[in-house]
């Protein structure tokens, strides 16, 4: 068991002193020396802008898929407005083929009246 913590230990501390390459925010303030606390926050700096750029560019391309996809949506429904109304005029010509015609009044008599 206490060959396994050691081990544990041994990895942990190896990947704390790895991680320190990584890119990120690194804490500045234990940094004595004046040129490494500005190198520090340079690179800090370096990578928010980079982070920033990265961002705006991902903002950027789903923007323009919105775009896209709303161009498409919209002429989607150009289309169906237009399909709409050819379906609503034939349909108009169909119940007026449908309706019974009035029969003409006879000559002298009055029309009927529906109310």
């Amino acid at each position: 068991m206490r060959g396994v913590l050691r081990v544990a230990v041994i990895l942990v501390a190896g990947a704390t002193a790895r991680a320190q390459d990584l890119p990120g925010i690194e804490l500045c303030t234990h940094e004595t020396r004046m040129d490494r606390r500005t190198g520090c926050l340079q690179s800090n700096i370096e990578y928010l802008q980079g982070l920033i750029a990265k961002n705006a560019a991902a903002a950027q391309q789903k923007a323009t898929a919105a775009a896209g996809e709303i161009a498409a949506l919209k002429a989607d429904a150009t289309v169906l407005r237009a399909t709409l109304a050819a379906l609503q005029a034939r349909l108009d010509k169909l119940e007026a083929a449908t309706r019974p015609h009035p029969l003409p009044a006879a000559p002298g008599e009055k029309p009927a009246v529906k109310h």
